[in-house]
Order: structure tokens, then sequence, then C-alpha cells
């Protein structure tokens, strides 16, 4: 009951969050915001980050942390480039980015879980080590994809919809209305829940709490490995500091969402706004007329108020 409670109070003061936000831009701004360009904008551009924080807050949830994926974005984003120019199939690129991320989230789970490595400390590692060995073998170089605009996959992953709406927004979607029945309807979500709260009280209930923490490093990969070939597809090419810039939108994504960095208590629609909220200040700074160097301080006083607000919430359900 406590924790429905406190869910429910989080998603409407994220809520309350993101529409203040978007009627103060509409204020400064209005020829911006009144316009329906900046929006399919966003949809263009929130999905990418916005896949990575869905699959994180099952992992906080579950009381981990990852910070390898910016590097497995890439990895993967580059195996899928690969494979792609070898065989000329994007099904085989997307095999191949897919089992990297695979691959990456279950060593991270091993390292985590098996070895018991701080899951802070092991992802640093992992996170130095993709990068590393992804841009050794692509000898630091870009790599071109301009032949698969026009193809039907790229019209499917990353085309216009009717010329103006973005196709990777739609499997944004998909992925939300998923994750969000998994973790509120799904054993697995119940499962991350009571392990993040409380994992030797799990254990005792018959939960299998290490493959619960592994499976969140493995989702954490595969949806990194997912961004990454979205994003490679939408750009038509790979660069070898693709991924840079995610670790803080991502984080900021959860954390202004309600997920609880205590873990055992978070919501996906939460994260969705908290990836429309990060997705849409920046440029509502710059279109209000600011200089782009308020973004971060800006980002940093929206987080700073919504965690402070939902810790404090989260203080008043248990007094209930």
């Amino acid at each position: 009951m406590m924790g429905f409670l406190y869910e429910n109070r989080i998603q409407a003061a994220v809520t309350f969050i993101l529409f203040f936000l978007v009627f103060l831009f509409m204020l400064l701004s209005p020829q911006t915001f009144l316009s329906g360009r900046i929006y399919m904008a966003y949809m263009a551009t929130i999905p990418f980050a916005g896949i990575m924080a869905l699959a994180m807050t099952f992992v906080v949830t579950a009381g981990e942390i990852d910070l390898s994926f910016p590097s497995v974005l890439a990895a993967s984003g580059y195996a899928f480039a690969v494979f792609f120019e070898l065989t000329g199939m994007p099904l085989a690129g997307v095999l191949a980015g897919l089992a990297v991320g695979v691959l990456a989230g279950l060593l991270n789970g091993l390292l985590v879980v098996g070895m018991g490595v701080p899951a802070i400390i092991a992802t640093i590692g992992t996170q130095f080590f993709w990068r590393g060995a992804t841009i050794l073998v692509a000898d630091g170089l870009a790599l071109s994809l301009t032949e698969i605009r026009g193809t039907l996959f790229h019209d499917l992953v990353a085309g216009r919809l009717w010329g103006i709406f973005p196709a990777q927004f739609l499997w944004f979607a998909g992925l939300f209305v998923l994750f969000a029945l998994v973790h509120s309807r799904h054993v697995f979500g119940d499962a991350v829940r009571f392990v993040g709260d409380n994992a030797l009280a799990a254990r005792t209930m018959g939960i299998a709490v290490a493959r619960t923490r592994i499976l969140v490093f493995v989702l954490m990969g595969l949806c990194a490995a997912l961004s990454g070939i979205l994003l490679t597809t939408e750009m038509a090419s790979w660069w070898p500091t693709q991924g840079e810039g995610y670790m803080l939108i991502v984080f900021a994504s959860v954390f202004i969402g309600g997920t609880s960095v205590y873990g055992g208590a978070g919501t996906m629609y939460g994260t969705l706004v908290g990836a429309i909220i990060i997705g849409i200040i920046e440029a509502g700074i710059l279109a209000s007329g600011l200089s782009g160097f308020w973004t971060r301080m800006v980002h940093g006083c929206v987080i700073l108020f919504a965690v402070s607000l939902f810790a404090w919430m989260q203080a008043g359900s248990r007094r209930l």
C-alpha cells in the first residue's frame, strides 16, 4: 500500500514538473513551443536515451548501478555497422549488435553477482574495456553507412512515417508499454522490487535473487545495444565517441522520474516523463534566448529539486 501511494504521488509530481516546464517555455518562446516541429524533433532524439533509461529503472530498482552502457552502446553500434557492411543484411547486423549487448550485460552480472565486485567498480571497469576494445578494433575510425538510407529496414527503424513522424519513437513507446507491464504486473517486476528493497527477505520468500540481479544487467546491455543500433541507423554512420554524453541524461531521467536511489521502488511512467523533461530542457533554454551554458546548471537544479521532493514524499509515505 505504501509503495502504491508513493508511486502515485511520484507520477503526479513528475507530471506537474513536466507541464510547468512546457508552460514556462511556451511563455518564454511561444514561436517555438507552440509549433509542432519542436515536438517532432523531440520524438526523434529522446528515444535513444529513453530506451536505456527504461532499462536502468530495473537496474536501480534492484539496488544496482550500471555505468558501462555508453560504451556498450558504441560497441553494439560498431558490431551492427560491421556486420551490415560485410553481409549487406541489416538483420545480421542487428543480431550481432544485440549479441554484444547481451554479452556485456552478462559480463557485468557475473562480475557483480558471481565475483562479488561492487557494481559501481565493475561497470566502471567494463565501461573502459568496451570503449577501449571498440576503438582498438575500429582503429579509431568512423564508419559510413549511407547505403542503409532508403532501405526498408531504415524506414521501419528510423524513418519518418508520413514524412514527419519518427519511427524510433514508436519503438520507444512500444518498449515503454512492455516494460511498464513487466515492472508492475509481472513476477519479474515484483522480484526486482523485492530484491532492491531487501535481498535477504526476498531470498527467504523463494525469489532467485542472483538470477534476478544478473537479468537486470543483461536487460541493460540489451537496451544499450538497441539504442546503439537505432542511433547508428538514424545517423547512417558510426563514430568512436558514440554514446558519450548519455550518462547524465539516462540517470537524470531515472531519478527525476522518481526511482528510489536506495532501490526497491520505481515507476516506468516517471522515467518516461523524466526522459521527456531532460530532453526538452536544453532546447527550451536555447529557444528562450539564454546561453547554452545554462543547460547543465538547470539540469542540476531540476535533479536536486526532484530527488529532494521525492525523498520527502517517500518519508511521508512511510509515516502513514
